[in-house]
C-alpha cells in the first residue's frame, strides 16, 4: 500500500523549525541593527555609553556584528536551507528532535553571546569573540545541523541534487572548518583561553577565518537561497546549471569534486523546475 505524496502537507515536511528560525531571524535582525544604531550614535555622542563599561562602544560593537552575521544571517540560512532541502529532496528532515535541538541550541549560543560580551569575556578576535565554552557549544550545534542537512539529502527520493543545495553544503562545510581551526585554544579557566597559535600565524588564521566565515555565510549561503527563491518567484526554471554549479565548485575546494558531475548538465534534467518545487 502506498501513500500519496502531498508536497504542502505538514505531515510531509517539518515546517515548524522553518517557522521558528524565520521568526527569530526577524527578531535578531531588528535587535542587532538597533545595536548598530546605538554604537554609531556613540561615535557622535560618546556620553551615550552612560559611563559604564558594559555599555561602551568596544563591548557593544561585537554584539552588533555577531547578531547581524550569526543570529540574523545565520538564522535566515537555517530557515531557508531546511525549507529548500526538504522541498527539493521530496523528503522530510531526517529527525525532528535534532531539528529542535539545532534551533534551541543556536538560540542558546546567541543569548550566551549577549551576556558574555558586555561583561568583557571575549577572545578579542573579530567575528570570533566567543570564549571556548560557547565556541564548543556552537561546534556541537553545527555538527548536528550538518548531519541533519546532509542526511536529508542522502535520503532524497529524487536522483537530482538541486543546485541551491550545493551552495548550502559548501557554506556548512567551510564554516565548520574555519570555525574549528580558528577556535583551537588552550583553556586556562571557565571563561578564559589563549590561542593555540601565536604571533603572525595567529593573525593569518584569524583573518582566514574572518574572510571565509563572512564570505560563506553572507555570500555562498545566500546564493543557495537565491537559486531557489528567485526562480520560484519569477516562475521560471534555472536558465543554466552550468554557471551556478561551477561557481559553487570555484567557491570551495570542498565541493569541487562532486560539482564537476553537475557541470555537465546545462539545465534541470527534465528541463523544468523540480517536481517538489
Amino acid at each position: 500500500m502506498t501513500t500519496e505524496f502531498v508536497p504542502d502537507s505538514e505531515a510531509t515536511y517539518n515546517y515548524r523549525v522553518v517557522r521558528q528560525f524565520a521568526l527569530t531571524t526577524l527578531f535578531w535582525g531588528v535587535f542587532g541593527m538597533a545595536m548598530g544604531v546605538v554604537i554609531a550614535a556613540q561615535l557622535v555622542w560618546p556620553e551615550l555609553n552612560l559611563g559604564l563599561p558594559w555599555t561602551s562602544f568596544g563591548r557593544i560593537r561585537p554584539i552588533h556584528t555577531n547578531l547581524v552575521i550569526f543570529a540574523f544571517g545565520g538564522g535566515a540560512l537555517f530557515a531557508t536551507s531546511f525549507y529548500v532541502v526538504q522541498r527539493t529532496s521530496r523528503v522530510r528532515l531526517i529527525s525532528d528532535r535534532v531539528a529542535s535541538f539545532v534551533f534551541w541550541g543556536w538560540q542558546a549560543a546567541v543569548v550566551a553571546i549577549l551576556f558574555s560580551y558586555p561583561l568583557g569575556f571575549t577572545t578579542s578576535k573579530e567575528y570570533a569573540e566567543m570564549e571556548w565554552p560557547i565556541a564548543l557549544w556552537v561546534t556541537i550545534v553545527w555538527i548536528a545541523y550538518a548531519w541533519l542537512f546532509f542526511g536529508t539529502i542522502a535520503r532524497r527520493t529524487v536522483r537530482h541534487i538541486y543546485v541551491g543545495n550545493w551552495f548550502y553544503g559548501a557554506f556548512i562545510i567551510v564554516t565548520a572548518m574555519v570555525h574549528i581551526v580558528n577556535h583551537a585554544v588552550i583553556p586556562v579557566g571557565l571563561l578564559k583561553s589563549y590561542p593555540l597559535y601565536s604571533g603572525a600565524t595567529d593573525a593569518m588564521i584569524q583573518w582566514w577565518y574572518g574572510h571565509s566565515v563572512v564570505g560563506f555565510i553572507l555570500s555562498v549561503g545566500f546564493l543557495g537561497m537565491m537559486y531557489y527563491f528567485v526562480p520560484k518567484q519569477a516562475e521560471r526554471p534555472i536558465y543554466s546549471y552550468r554557471c551556478p554549479s561551477c561557481t559553487s565548485g570555484r567557491s570551495s575546494p570542498c565541493t569541487s569534486g562532486p560539482v564537476r558531475t553537475t557541470c555537465t548538465t546545462p539545465r534541470c534534467p527534465t528541463g523544468r523546475r523540480p517536481s517538489a518545487w
